[in-house]
């Protein structure tokens, strides 16, 4: 069944139903029939059906999670690929879930050398007064008008949730805590994440903070493969300051083989939430909640499906690292078509003892326009496990494609002037 992908102007997508219970002996020939598959399929085109908002992934009985969370989603950070979601696209307030976005836009700062882990910033009366102990939220207990360095800030927002800590560090980087906002609204926009909003640096209640679960996971699988060294903090269990130890938030990491992060929170308006990560057997895996009413409920679901997750999912590679995955159509080119493959290997997450009906689509806009490079971005390989996308993984042109002569280009621009004429009138019907 051939849809389209709405990727690109002239858009042009694969599908193949694949059904199969996930045994080692069906693996290289399930691998092989996928890639011959999309490698015949592709260069047609037609129209896609766009990924819902609902729950994804087997029922109860059928081994299946069954959560409480109004949001969730669970996936597994190596590949991305996603095992359960439920209303993960919904926009709510994140609470401090949020200041996951605070610390990247220092790490960053701090890997691209315009900020110094010894750089020290003023402790205001406004980060004391409404992030500090006079607020009763949490706090690492900032002494007012004192001095304190960008690694002991970090320490206190990550390992106690400290307000005044988000605080301090937005306005001794960017002034006050408006313009940080910015910054890490548009610093999520580099990561991806087109729909993330933040309007301070805490979490605090505010209307312009708004976070999906999907994105929080993507964030969070971000920050664990590329800053190791800080993804360490989320794993302390205390910290103190000012002569005052405080034990962090995260009550997994005492309940919970291999986890090691990452944050929990809690507003009237976003309910209770929790992002935690874990790894057992070498398996990492990382679970967002968001909007329950009571906080052990997050724990405990957080946990429950952390555990469904890893008793229940295995890594299933679809394609190695250069492996042909399909082909492109070539406009003007000396061949009509450029094979395409992924610069790594191409993983899917399935479940034991189960049978998973996996979908996969290349999807690039096209024809594709000659000369072409290898490894010129061309487009994705999406993985759907029933309505929604389980991994999506770039690929790239495998070989050179030279221009063609002047009667490939006259015949390739002929075909295609054919063709849009033909999707015109079918779209009028």
């Amino acid at each position: 069944m051939i849809r389209n992908s709405g990727f690109g102007a002239s858009p042009m997508a694969v599908e193949i139903s694949i059904c199969r219970k996930p045994t080692a002996a069906t693996g290289r020939a399930w691998r092989s029939l996928v890639a011959a598959l999309v490698a015949i399929a592709v260069g047609c085109s037609g129209v896609v059906y766009a990924a819902n908002n609902s729950v994804q992934g087997a029922k109860k009985e059928e081994g299946g999670f069954d959560g409480d969370a109004p949001t969730a989603i669970l996936i597994e950070a190596g590949s991305g690929s996603v095992l359960f979601e439920k209303n993960a696209d919904e926009l709510r307030a994140p609470s401090s879930l949020m200041t996951l976005m605070t610390a990247e836009t220092v790490f960053h700062a701090v890997k691209e050398g315009t900020v110094k882990l010894t750089d020290e910033y003023h402790v205001s009366e406004n980060a004391w007064r409404k992030g500090g102990a006079p607020a009763g939220g949490p706090t690492m207990f900032a002494a007012i008008h004192s001095k304190i360095s960008v690694d002991d800030l970090l320490h206190g927002a990550i390992i106690q949730n400290g307000n005044d800590a988000c605080m301090v560090l937005a306005e001794g980087i960017a002034g006050n805590e408006r313009i940080f906002a910015d910054m890490m609204t548009k610093r999520a926009r580099d990561l991806g994440l087109t729909q993330s909003t933040f309007a301070n640096a805490s979490g605090l209640p505010d209307p312009g903070n708004k976070m999906t679960v999907r994105e929080l996971a993507k964030l969070s699988r971000y920050i664990i493969q590329t800053y190791p060294d800080f993804y360490k903090l989320y794993g302390e269990r205390e910290f103190t300051w000012n002569k005052i130890r405080q034990q962090s938030r995260n009550p997994l990491l005492l309940s919970l083989e291999g986890a090691d992060g990452l944050k929990t929170g809690y507003t009237k308006e976003g309910g209770y939430g929790m992002v935690a990560s874990a790894v057992q057997n070498g398996m990492r895996l990382i679970v967002v909640i968001n909007g329950l009413d009571d906080p052990d409920d997050r724990v405990s679901e957080a946990k429950k499906m952390l555990e469904w997750g890893f008793r229940n999912f295995e890594a299933r590679t679809l394609f190695a690292a250069q492996q042909p995955v399909g082909y492109a159509k070539v406009f003007g080119g000396e061949s009509r078509s450029v094979k395409l493959a992924s610069s790594e290997p191409i993983k899917v997450m399935v479940q034991k003892n189960g049978s998973d009906k996996l979908i996969a689509r290349v999807v690039y806009s096209g024809p594709v326009r000659a000369p072409i490079e290898p490894g010129q971005p061309i487009g994705v390989v999406r993985v759907w496990r029933g309505t929604n996308v389980a991994v999506e993984a770039p690929v790239y042109a495998a070989e050179p494609i030279a221009r063609g002569s002047t009667m490939r280009r006259a015949i390739d621009g002929a075909s295609e002037l054919v063709i849009g004429m033909f999707r015109a009138g079918a779209e009028k019907l």
